[in-house]
């Protein structure tokens, strides 16, 4: 059966607690695509990760390892989200997924934003993961700084995969969008 996961991004922990968004597995596009897919009767996963604000590495493969992931399975990683899934494939090349789709990734560049000793993001990208599936990477240039930089090491890393860069997009949130909807995506998945 095809299945689609969905891999949410790191809220800030005042955006996690308040109440002005809802919780990151349900927030910006990912609900107006799990209604769309399921149009299309196809199966689809977004699971709230542990404490998205404070990242923990060994947390989220716990939560995400409880899914099946088969050669008729898409990946889809927002910004955080998509830096996890990057990791979660390079250091897993038994994994097969049909497709992935990396949405603003994010993989902490400089490293700036996590903890000293948070190693969230501590991984060589695996170059020849194209070989096992179809990589695609969405960015926009008006998105913050190291998400740009982080496609852009993602690009020299992994130049073979393909890549649907933006320039009006931001970092692909609902309010750079102006919309929950998110057609680009829904199209790039058919």
């Amino acid at each position: 059966m095809n299945q689609i996961i969905i891999i949410h991004g790191m809220p800030d922990k005042e955006e996690y607690l308040g109440d002005l968004w809802p919780s990151p597995s349900n927030a910006h596009w990912i609900p107006w695509l799990q209604k769309e897919l399921s149009r299309k009767e196809v199966l689809s996963q977004a699971p709230e990760m542990p404490r998205p604000y404070e990242l923990n590495y060994q947390e989220w493969l716990d939560v995400f390892e409880q899914f099946k992931i088969s050669n008729k399975t898409t990946l889809i990683g927002h910004s955080c989200g998509g830096g996890f899934l990057l990791r979660y494939l390079s250091e897993h090349p038994e994994i097969n997924p049909k497709k992935v789709i990396l949405v603003a990734p994010w993989i902490d560049p400089e490293p700036h934003e996590l903890e000293e000793g948070n190693d969230f993001f501590k991984f060589k990208i695996d170059e020849d993961v194209v070989s096992r599936t179809s990589l695609h990477v969405m960015y926009s240039t008006d998105d913050l700084g190291p998400c740009i930089r982080s496609a852009e090491i993602i690009r020299i890393a992994i130049p073979n995969a393909t890549y649907h860069v933006y320039t009006d997009k931001g970092h692909f949130t609902e309010p750079d969008l102006g919309d929950k909807a998110f057609p680009e995506l829904f199209e790039l998945i058919k």
